[in-house]
């Protein structure tokens, strides 16, 4: 992951050019992340049908994916792979981006990205009051979950091919683990 030391902020981020590539503003920092794989793209997929169905299911709420912009502040505006917003809180979905921490982000690693999203990424997520955060390893074939309780990310579980896992805030919500990853 690429990024500059120049201080930016949401006004400067919609001049970015339309090229392809994912920006993000952490701390007023950018950050450009190439295309993402096919793999991630498989993976990506898997999980949007499955927290899109669950959505539908239970009418709970609403999935997003990549981009879609979250702002967070002026100087914070991230492009998680998929977020969920529960229909309780849907006024934070604006025509443009969604202006607030949605209830789930799904992080899926790359090389490019594995570091920033389980150090930057989550203590903005954990910060901003993100309920939930999955933090998908293609390589090792991993969903980790972080719930957020007294304001921390405490993990609920790591789970593997062998395991189904249960959303931590949605019970309903199901997960078998080795359906997401492809063969």
């Amino acid at each position: 992951m690429q990024h500059t030391t120049t201080l930016l902020t949401y006004d400067d981020y919609l001049t970015l050019p339309n090229d392809g590539k994912r920006y993000e503003i952490i701390q007023g920092e950018l950050y450009m992340t190439p295309s993402p794989t096919t793999e991630h793209q498989k993976i990506s997929l898997k999980l949007i049908r499955l927290i899109d169905d669950f959505a539908k299911r239970t009418n709970t709420g609403e999935v997003f994916h990549a981009p879609v912009d979250i702002v967070f502040s002026m100087t914070e505006v991230v492009q998680p792979d998929i977020v969920f917003v529960l229909n309780t809180r849907k006024e934070i979905i604006t025509k443009r981006n969604i202006v607030a921490a949605p209830d789930l982000i799904i992080e899926i690693l790359s090389e490019s990205t594995a570091i920033t999203d389980r150090t930057t990424k989550k203590a903005l997520y954990e910060k901003n009051g993100v309920k939930e955060y999955w933090i998908v390893d293609p390589d090792a074939k991993t969903i980790e979950c972080l719930v957020l309780k007294n304001n921390k990310f405490e993990r609920c579980g790591l789970f593997s091919i062998a395991d189904t896992y249960s959303s931590c805030l949605f019970s309903e919500l199901k997960v078998v683990v080795k359906e997401i990853f492809p063969e």
